[in-house]
């Protein structure tokens, strides 16, 4: 069996079966067929020809030369017809949808026609892929069979039209151009004049706040530059006249954004409110000003996301034919289909609600998780159930947010699949995720199914969260135990083995375990002192595991090998990385009475967030910039805090470290005091410090450590209360509703 009867048996390409023979394009390496273009030929027309003649080449050494239909004078010379030729006229295609195809042959010549866009462009690759064989799994080459004949099936009626007309996966394969086009994707740079959050790109904070503070949002009563005013004329004039100076100098683009910051902070001035109050929310302000600003330019398309406080329609008012309602699923957990978890209740009800005043709905959607970019993230099963979900309720274009230009956890298994899901929901899905695995990692692919099958199924069977916010520290006990990363291990062992004298499939293997390291990694900073920590202990002391440098310094150089660019949204570089871990190898292990203490809490950590619970605080391990890692993290409460030394101890000091990271809502308590007592019931105040607050706007992350003396008297029970604020400052937007929270990490007692 050739290679190409192969794919199409095992795969199912290609809808037609081979009963009515096969016209033979390459025969033995030579071919009589031309490449036919229409007299009128369009660049595209003329690229997908280019790239036709091209893969033809590669594969048979058969060079196809490429004509235009007005200079083809021999009725009996065989052709592949590329466009709208007059030839093609004989094919029955219908009205084929933008950016859709069809690929048609009679007995002798093949067509590929194409509806509008690059759907021309499509069809040939689709033609290269799923009737003669050739694969691009990733930014790589493609790869290409080695074959003397070309053949394809006569009599083919192959009509392909996408179930969405924006499709975009956001992975570092999808920046290579060659990528897109196989893949039929898009690219937001290539389609929006203006993308995202937008408000401030039109009207700059930094050119016109200090001015004019009332073009900006009105929040507890002072203006902000958290949000626009949308109330406000002369906003509207600075918006369009923006607008209007960005389409001058960029007229082919398809899409304007018009939409809210990342955040909240909406505008709260006594006429923004009216309209909010007319609409039910703050939705309504906002589409009635997008509607406005969209009149005055009729023949653009504008985009707004439902995002945050915009997520429900107005009631009153409805988006303007020539505006697009982009919904965010930013709130939803990921470890079930969007269709059924419970924590996408909301977004099923907001885009049921947008679904009834508008036919124009895209979605932007989360598959990797942002915190911590390199984390296994087994979303993997629910990804095709999810854009089928959107395509069934009125959902026209997907903007499917991966890790952009840097490399994740499976990323190039994700947007690849992720790619043929937006172009057909329907897709068989074991056939294509098995194509990808044996195409991309050869002879390891078995073995690769068999890691992703058991990080999918233990995520099922531990009922664990899949957060795009989380940790993989914080799944220590279900999915990702030292127990589960040792069976994923041994998987990726048998799959190493497999194409160990492969160096390039090697390579791809080792790179998909880096998940794996990172979580080892990582967990080793959680357990410190403990087991699968990255300290060990020597007589009374805990030095650095002496292993542990030189595997962190591989790791890293791996991660730059791989492409990672950064390991979290806004966060560090490998190299970055290796420097976080110089730092913390390099301090020395502090001694304390209270290590290992029994601490009790009056206020329990945050479940999110749940660290070692009140152990956190006498583990003997500090924290970093990381709130997730190492911190007490409570929310909107009192640290209140009980260590028991077990017996009555001279004491000379206590410290501690507080966090402060006002892009997470952490703030330094407003006062910490300290007490002792030898009952645990009557406790001596020995000690208070009031916190300096921040004075203004400050988002760097600040250790602010908090000492006492006292006066060497044996004590036995420490208690340590820092006071929670109140309230987020005004500078640092949030919602009414978000309260803010303190954490402390590691309590000396010395």
């Amino acid at each position: 069996m050739t290679y190409l009867l192969y794919i199409m048996t095992l795969f199912g390409y290609g809808c037609q079966s081979l009963t009515g023979g096969d016209i033979a394009l390459v025969s033995g390496g030579k071919s009589n067929y031309v490449i036919v273009l229409p007299a009128d030929a369009g660049k595209n027309d003329q690229h997908a020809a280019d790239v036709l003649k091209d893969y033809v080449k590669r594969m048979s050494g058969a060079s196809l030369n490429i004509v235009k239909e007005n200079t083809l004078k021999d009725k009996n010379q065989p052709a592949i017809f590329i466009g709208h030729t007059d030839h093609a006229a004989n094919i029955n295609t219908g009205e084929i949808k933008p950016e859709g195809f069809m690929l048609a042959t009679d007995s002798r010549d093949v067509y590929v026609i194409g509806g509008s866009g690059k759907g021309v462009v499509y069809g040939v690759y689709t033609l290269l892929e799923q009737y003669f064989g050739c694969r691009k799994y990733s930014q790589a080459p493609a790869t290409v069979p080695k074959v003397k004949d070309v053949r394809v099936p006569a009599q083919l009626h192959d009509l392909q039209e996408p179930a969405f007309t924006y499709r975009e996966t956001y992975y570092p394969a999808a920046f290579d151009n060659e990528y897109l086009e196989w893949h039929k994707l898009h690219r937001f740079e290539d389609l929006w004049g203006l993308w995202g959050h937008s408000f401030f790109k039109l009207v700059p904070p930094r050119a016109w706040f200090s001015s004019h503070p009332e073009y900006f949002a009105l929040v507890k009563g002072i203006r902000q530059p958290t949000q626009l005013c949308l109330s406000n004329e002369n906003v509207f004039r600075l918006v369009v006249d923006s607008l209007r100076q960005a389409i001058k100098e960029n007229p082919d683009a398809m899409y304007w954004s018009v939409s809210q910051e990342d955040g909240g902070g909406y505008c709260t001035c006594d006429l923004c409110r009216k309209v909010d109050d007319e609409e039910g929310g703050p939705s309504g302000s906002l589409i009635r000003f997008v509607n406005k600003v969209a009149a005055q330019f009729p023949e653009r398309q504008f985009t707004t996301l439902s995002y945050l406080y915009s997520s429900k329609p107005p009631q009153r008012t409805k988006p303007a034919s020539n505006v697009i309602i982009m919904l965010s699923s930013i709130d939803a957990l990921r470890q079930e289909p969007l269709s059924t978890i419970p924590s996408a209740a909301a977004f099923r009800k907001n885009l049921d609600a947008w679904g009834t005043v508008t036919s124009r709905l895209f979605v932007w959607d989360y598959t990797t998780q942002f915190t911590n970019y390199l984390a296994p993230f087994p979303d993997y099963d629910n990804l095709q159930p999810n854009l089928q979900y959107l395509s069934g309720h009125k959902v026209s274009g997907v903007f499917s947010q991966g890790s952009g230009d840097t490399h994740s956890d499976m990323a190039e298994f994700n947007a690849y699949v992720q790619a043929k899901y937006l172009w057909d929901p329907k897709a068989d899905v074991d056939k294509l995720q098995d194509d990808f695995l044996q195409g991309y990692y050869g002879k390891a692919g078995k073995n690769m199914r068999q890691y992703v099958n058991a990080l999918e199924n233990t995520l099922k069977q531990t009922k664990a969260p899949l957060d795009i916010y989380g940790n993989p520290v914080n799944h220590h006990r279900d999915y990702l135990s030292p127990l589960a990363i040792d069976t994923y291990s041994k998987l990726l062992d048998k799959a190493e083995a497999a194409v160990e004298t492969q160096p390039e499939l090697l390579k791809r293997v080792y790179t998909a375990r880096l998940p794996l390291e990172y979580t080892v990694l990582q967990q080793s900073r959680f357990f410190g002192t403990e087991p699968h920590g990255y300290l060990e202990a020597k007589g009374k002391e805990y030095v650095v595991n002496p292993r542990w440098p030189e595997r962190i310094r591989k790791f890293t150089a791996a991660c730059k090998a791989a492409g990672v660019t950064t390991l979290a949204e806004g966060g560090v570089s490998p190299d970055g990385y290796q420097q976080e871990w110089d730092s913390l190898l390099a301090r020395k292990w502090v001694s304390s009475l209270a290590f290992r203490a029994p601490v009790s809490l009056v206020n329990p950590p945050a479940p999110e967030f749940p660290g070692k619970g009140a152990q956190t605080l006498t583990d003997g391990l500090e924290g970093g910039r990381d709130f997730s890692l190492n911190w007490l993290y409570l929310y909107g409460k009192d640290l209140v805090a009980v260590i028991d030394l077990g017996t009555a101890k001279p004491v000379n000091t206590v410290f501690m470290h507080f966090l402060q990271d006002a892009r997470h809502y952490i703030f330094n308590p407003s006062r910490v005091s300290i007490a002792v007592s030898e009952d645990n019931t009557h406790f001596t105040d020995v000690g208070e410090q009031a916190v300096t607050p921040l004075q203004g706007e400050d988002y760097d992350i600040k250790n602010t450590p908090v000492s006492f003396k006292l006066t060497g008297k044996a004590v036995r029970y420490i208690r340590i209360t820092g006071v929670c604020p109140t309230d987020i400052p005004v500078w640092r937007e949030a919602p009414e509703s978000k309260r803010p929270a303190i954490c402390c990490d590691e309590i000396y007692v010395q």
